[in-house]
């Protein structure tokens, strides 16, 4: 391999880390995100009240709380499949960066050289 070629896949890997480094943030906002979630859903739940106020933008709108339910449910199955979505790609880029390992330490084959 030559130092070229090193260097490329060095620069390579320095793209992944950074794009594994992105979707940790991402998923740590996701999930504080449904951390939230479920503690305003609890928060409806526990209260007796038939209407809550729900943040739109600069106002606040008066609203059903089955309708604020059903909004934070909707947000938090959204959230979940956003971070499946990134799990995926963690997988993808992890492995990637174990390619690029495996070829830096000279255990990669040439066949997967391409």
């Amino acid at each position: 391999m030559t130092s070229q070629h090193a260097q490329q896949l060095i620069n390579q890997m320095q793209l992944y880390q950074q794009q594994m480094q992105a979707i940790i943030a991402q998923k740590e906002n996701l999930n504080l995100q449904i951390s939230e979630i479920n503690k305003a859903f609890q928060e409806l739940s526990d209260s007796k009240q038939n209407e809550a106020y729900k943040i739109s933008g600069p106002i606040l709108i008066k609203m059903p709380v089955s309708e604020i339910k059903k909004d934070l449910e909707e947000k938090k199955e959204s959230a979940e499949l956003r971070i499946k979505s990134l799990e995926k790609t963690e997988k993808l880029v992890n492995e990637k960066i174990s390619e690029i390992r495996s070829k830096l330490s000279g255990t990669g084959s040439d066949a997967s050289a391409g």
